[in-house]
């Protein structure tokens, strides 16, 4: 990987990288919050040599550096513990105490310092003063060479005693920079691995490749637009006009209506590989659109098992396509318009056999009647691989139209969906890369810029909204 392919998988998968450094932060801050503060009190020592006379400068030096590790030994051993012990008092064991001594040298020099870790300031602080206090004596006696003669070392306190106020375990900010270091590599790491074992499909060119046909149209997310859920709104759940996924979608007519003008689709099945990849919100975008162009446009809810259309479109959804195939009702009856042109057909209460009315003669009958009633008619069909329903109302349209979402949807995926659809002899129009995250420029589509002659005119839908197109992962 080159070094712009890091930073696109750093751009796609940011969120990544972000959750992993605040993993790594919250872990940071437990284990600041329940680490008891240590305090340290240090002192440093000189060690020299008694030897007199120039000529013994160098071998006093070296005889000092080799007794370094003698006398790192000394301040942690017995004796020095056990002294440290009696003076202090301080009801620690002398494992206890051995274990808070940390002593250290320099590799160039003959300066020893002695550092004392503790959770009570005070005590580390008492059990530095001890050392201090008896260490040199106790070199002094061990290094005696004769009772007239000095110690062949002499040690002497460069640095008293010094506590430091603020405590040395933990530190905050050094957890904390330590934390957010960690977080990054195993975020970039993690996306990495993500972007590797990806095959959702990111780009459109590879959709030809695999089904055989071009693309019809890219449709964009309108990130504008709020939506309804089961009948509760939460905001108008429509595009506007003049957004980019109004124009995509109107592209997306027009390869439809040029699809093949020996034989025009006039009833169309909107179907997908897999659930959440927008059939719905297309289904009634397209429906819309054919109505705004001045046709008697119908939408089915062919959806049997999860039925979305009639709580899009506000509308009853508990009568419809199954009252009408078990013949609970009459067409008419169950029919519900919606704005200039446009009628829904909403699914009626789920059966407990689904595939079985779709591929009924009933349902032959009925396309039959829609089709001398209605200029076109939209199918919103299941998906292809989770149940049969897709593939059964696809093979009684004129047309289908695959959608793939970008970015979830797999090529394995899609090639499985054209083969349920040849299965059928279903007519596969091409697929449609639908919910693309790009600029509008990237995706072909006009800007307002680019768009001559006047705008075409909205749609009434009721309640006073003027609008083109619905958005959205249904």
């Amino acid at each position: 990987m080159e070094i712009r392919d890091y930073l696109r998988v750093v751009r796609r998968q940011w969120w990544v990288v972000a959750a992993a450094i605040l993993v790594a932060l919250s872990v940071t801050q437990v284990i600041n919050k329940r680490t008891t503060p240590e305090y340290a009190a240090s002192a440093v020592f000189f060690l020299s040599s008694a030897r007199d006379g120039a000529s013994s400068v160098l071998e006093g030096s070296m005889f000092v550096a080799a007794r370094l590790k003698t006398y790192t030994e000394l301040l942690t051993g017995e004796q020095m513990v056990k002294e440290i012990a009696g003076a202090t008092k301080n009801g620690l064991t002398n494992d206890e105490i051995e274990e808070r001594i940390t002593v250290t040298t320099d590799g160039g020099s003959v300066l020893l310092t002695v550092t004392i870790t503790d959770t009570v300031p005070s005590r580390a602080r008492a059990i530095a003063d001890v050392i201090v206090s008896r260490f040199p004596p106790l070199v002094q006696t061990l290094e005696k060479r004769t009772p007239e003669a000095g110690p062949a070392v002499v040690v002497e306190i460069v640095q008293p005693v010094m506590l430091d106020p603020e405590p040395v375990s933990p530190r905050p900010l050094h957890n904390d920079a330590l934390a957010v270091a960690v977080g990054l590599l195993i975020g970039a790491a993690i996306g990495v691995i993500r972007e590797i074992s990806d095959s959702s499909i990111r780009v459109a060119g590879v959709l030809p490749a695999l089904t055989g046909l071009p693309v019809l149209a890219l449709i964009p997310v309108d990130r504008k637009v709020r939506r309804r859920f089961f009948g509760r709104e939460i905001g108008p759940f429509v595009s506007d006009s003049r957004s980019a996924r109004a124009e995509a979608l109107r592209q997306l007519r027009t390869n439809v209506q040029f699809a093949d003008r020996e034989n025009p689709v006039k009833i169309l099945a909107v179907t997908s590989a897999m659930p959440g990849e927008g059939r719905s919100s297309t289904a009634c975008g397209l429906a819309i659109l054919f109505a705004e162009a001045g046709q008697r446009v119908l939408i089915v809810d062919a959806e049997l098992r999860r039925p979305r259309l009639a709580a899009f479109l506000g509308r009853e959804g508990s009568a419809g396509l199954t009252t009408v195939l078990v013949g609970a009702a009459s067409l008419d009856q169950v029919l519900q318009p919606w704005g200039t042109g446009l009628w829904l057909l909403a699914s009626g209460h789920r059966p407990p056999n689904p595939s079985e009315l779709l591929g009924s003669a009933k349902m032959e009958e009925l396309i039959a009647e829609l089709r001398d009633r209605f200029d076109k008619i939209i199918f919103d069909s299941p998906p292809l691989l989770p149940v049969t329903d897709g593939a059964v109302v696809a093979a009684r349209a004129d047309g289908a139209l695959l959608l793939v979402r970008a970015r979830k949807t797999t090529g394995a995926q899609v090639t499985a969906a054209v083969r349920a659809l040849a299965a059928v002899d279903a007519r596969l129009l091409g697929p449609v890369f639908n919910m693309v995250a790009a600029p509008r420029r990237r995706l072909g589509l006009p800007t307002s810029a680019d768009t001559t002659g006047p705008p075409l005119p909205p749609v009434p839908r009721p309640g006073g909204w003027h609008a083109i197109a619905l958005s959205g992962a249904a």
